[in-house]
């Protein structure tokens, strides 16, 4: 059996190891139109920021180490330019001398990932960059080690924008990141996307959001972004990193089945229209295992387990993939941020009737020192507790829940079960509640009824209501610090003795910190035949939404004074 791969990074790299495996016989060739295969592309940004420093490091394998460890045939700087599904075989043009020839093929596993989207109102010139391979690495970093770059204009808040953001930071170079819409990180709620704007603002970054680029050219040694209804933004470089599109211009003159935004349609085998020709990674479409929707992953992970599986099949084991939810991680400076499966749009846009609970807690025992907050929002099925998304944002143990919710979700686990996961505990690593069983436990006393929750969203209206009575359950000293105007400061260790202070024809709005104390309050009041509600999140998650405070200093605060 012969094997053609066209695309040798990681959905192509992880099929051919993986067919060589099970198939000691196979002729497997793989064509890679760059000049490196198997490499590392969540790893290239820490490349330009000095992070990682060995060029040599970026690339997991070589057509050489292929050759000596799989006895795989790669070729790079080979580009197929046409699929030829009923000869079986493919156009490949050598780019090193401008040759064509043919190769046959019994199976074609297409692998060609996806390209950097390169807007219309962006001109080509050597200060304008994208960063999606290892020759784009490459070409960044020698053009900062060959000129003075004092500042840097960024387009587009997602991963790579975030992350080479970041690392041109470290390199000593001013960034402004200029966003479309007014938050970054889609996979990300609005609100938890706050978090990250004040703390990449905290670190020196001029990020400005609702920002549309009209025109990004270059003026001298300048490059200029012209910004609609607002002034221009001019730097020494720019990157634009507005999201990538699946390569599928092989496939469709091949006559394979397309999707949505040009995707290649597959089974859960990977399998395409065609029935040798398999197909992998972000280029094809797969289904969201939450919403059960068809959706575009252009993820590591994903791509390597589907490789995996194409080469199951063609090697006669039946194998199917069943779906992703888009758990992914993000480092932003000293802060992590983690999401899986649906936020609040992607639900809404799902039909699911859902509300969600946010928490505030210490990834570890407070009397361990070194202890520090992280906010996680948990998102869940109202009728039946069944977890559907989480996001979390913090400075430890960060990724650790989210990969623990991730699982809950491919479960379709519930918010009782997660009061019950039994999860390590030791006072360096967690507390005896870990954040995870929290939510549960908090999911659990909003679906019973046991606490009634407002949002910051609410406030507003909230504020302006007359009969509305605002409790703020601070200490004095807090209350000081930071208070909604008009509210009455009883400290929750107070209340039981000032009820008498209280209406109990009116609603109360509790607030305290972080919806911990105000929580307690809330269940004081309720026995005492009050009606009441809590603020989720508290007043340090409303000042990080509605006022953009540091969030770090938020974490600090609430160490020392919420978690005694």
């Amino acid at each position: 059996m012969k094997v053609v791969i066209i695309g040798g990074v990681a959905g192509g790299a992880t099929a051919a190891a993986r067919l060589r495996r099970l198939d000691e016989n196979a002729e497997i060739i793989v064509f890679e139109r760059g000049g490196f295969v198997s490499y590392a592309n969540c790893g290239l940004p820490y490349y330009i920021g000095g992070v990682i420093t060995d060029r040599k490091k970026l690339t997991l394998q070589t057509p050489a180490s292929f050759k000596k460890r799989f006895n795989i045939d790669v070729r790079v700087h080979s580009n197929v330019i046409k699929i030829l599904p009923q000869e079986h075989r493919v156009l490949v043009r050598d780019l090193s001398t401008g040759t064509e020839y043919f190769e046959n093929y019994d199976k074609l596993v297409y692998s060609p990932g996806a390209k950097a989207i390169f807007p219309p109102f962006a001109s080509r010139n050597e200060r304008t960059f994208t960063l999606r391979t290892v020759e784009d690495t490459y070409r960044i970093d020698d053009f900062l080690k060959s000129h003075s770059v004092q500042s840097a204009i960024v387009v587009g808040g997602g991963f790579i924008g975030l992350e080479t953001a970041e690392n041109l930071t470290h390199r000593g170079i001013r960034v402004t990141l200029l966003q479309l819409e007014d938050q970054i990180m889609a996979p990300f709620d609005y609100d938890m996307a706050c978090i990250l704007h004040s703390h990449m603002r905290e670190k020196g970054i001029d990020l400005r959001l609702s920002n549309k680029v009209t025109s990004l050219y270059q003026s001298g040694e300048q490059i200029v972004a012209e910004i609609e209804d607002k002034n221009s933004v001019s730097a020494d470089i720019a990157l634009v990193a507005i999201g990538v599109v699946p390569e599928t211009e092989l496939a469709a003159d091949a006559g394979l089945e397309l999707g949505a935004k040009g995707a290649v349609i597959v089974d859960s085998h990977m399998l395409t229209s065609d029935p040798d020709i398999y197909a992998v990674g972000d280029a094809v479409l797969i289904k969201n295992n939450v919403s059960n929707r068809d959706t575009l992953v252009p993820l590591a992970g994903p791509a390597n387990k589907q490789g995996r599986i194409a080469a199951d099949n063609i090697a006669g084991i039946s194998s199917t993939y069943r779906g992703a939810q888009g758990s992914s991680v993000l480092k932003l400076f000293d802060l992590t941020a983690a999401s899986t499966g649906l936020n609040e749009r992607a639900a809404q846009s799902a039909g699911f009737d859902t509300d969600s609970v946010l928490l505030f807690l210490p990834d570890h025992a407070t009397y361990y020192p070194g202890a520090r907050n992280m906010t996680l929002k948990v998102l869940f099925e109202k009728k039946t507790g069944r977890i559907l998304g989480a996001q979390a944002i913090g400075f430890g143990g960060v990724e650790k829940r989210i990969d623990v919710l991730a699982t809950a979700i491919r479960a379709k686990m519930t918010a009782l079960d997660l009061t019950e996961i039994d999860l390590c505990y030791a006072p360096p690593y967690s507390s005896a509640k870990d954040p995870v069983n929290m939510a549960g436990f908090v999911i659990e006393n909003v679906r019973s009824g046991i606490v009634k929750q407002h949002s910051w969203k609410d406030m507003d209206a909230i504020r302006a209501d007359k009969n509305a009575v605002l409790l703020d359950t601070q200490t004095k000293e807090e209350y000081d610090e930071a208070h909604f105007d008009g509210a009455i400061n009883i400290p929750v260790d107070e209340l039981r003795g000032r009820l008498s202070e209280l209406d109990k024809n009116k609603k109360i709005y509790v607030n305290c910190y972080s919806g911990l104390r105000s929580y307690i309050a809330c269940r004081i009041l309720s026995a005492n035949g009050f009606n009441c509600s809590n603020l989720a999140g508290g007043m340090r998650f409303y000042k990080v939404v509605a006022e953009g405070s540091a969030y770090d200093s938020v974490s600090r605060h609430l160490c020392g004074i919420e978690n005694k």
